[in-house]
Formats: C-alpha cells, structure tokens, sequence
C-alpha cells in the first residue's frame, strides 16, 4: 500500500509541477500590490508537499511510524493550502477575470491529491508502515 500511496501522490505532484509552470509562465510570479495567489502561498503549497513526500518514502525507506505521521501532518498542511488557492480561484468568477471551467488538470491534481492524502492516512494508522 505504501507503493501505490506514492504512485498515487507522484500523479499529483506532476500534474502540480505542470499547473505552477503554467502560472508561472503567464506571469503568476510576478508580483503585484494585490493577488489572489500570493507567492508565498503558491510556493508554499508545492514545498510542504515535496518534503512530506521525502518523509514519507524515509517512512518507507525505514518503516519508522513517526515518520509517516509527519507526512501525514505535511500533507494535510498543503491540501488546506491547495483548498485555500482553489477556492480563490472560484471566487476569481465574481470579478470576471476567470478562465472559464475548471481545467481538468487542476481536477487531477486536487483527486490524486486527496486520494494520496487518505492512503497516507490509512497506511500511517496501520500497525505497520509496509
């Protein structure tokens, strides 16, 4: 189960590295007064994702429980981060500067991110980390 919980969050953090490399090249990172995707938020979400994967292929990697709860904790972190950036995106519709529908992409990467986030969560709460 640990294996498929990393397939299941490498599909995320793909689709995520694609999604941010397609804001930044529209110019998302360039900064202005006002934004509804503060830097710090956007680059806060990819790396607290990143290095609760690390912790938790050391899970893995040493079977330490401690470790997976810490992914855990890292990766519940960066999907509030990520509601917090799709539900600014929603609100953006108001205003009419959205692009319209949602892209199936960030679709992908919201799924396979909440699927990772649960079979972290089931595998960490397993008497074994394997």
């Amino acid at each position: 189960m640990g294996l498929v919980t990393a397939a299941t969050w490498t599909i995320a953090a793909l689709a995520g590295a694609h999604l941010l490399r397609r804001w930044l090249a529209v110019g998302g990172g360039r900064r202005a007064k006002v934004t509804r995707f503060p830097l710090a938020l956007v680059l806060s979400h990819p790396a607290l994702a990143v290095s609760a994967l690390a912790c938790w292929a050391a899970a893995l990697a040493t079977g330490s429980r401690a470790l997976a709860w810490l992914a855990t904790a890292g990766l519940a972190a960066a999907a509030l981060l990520g509601c917090v950036m799709f539900t600014r995106w929603l609100g953006e519709g108001r205003h009419g500067d959205a692009v319209s529908g949602v892209p199936v992409l960030a679709v992908l990467h919201g799924l396979a991110g909440v699927t990772a986030f649960a079979l972290v969560f089931l595998t960490a709460s397993a008497a074994r980390v394997f």
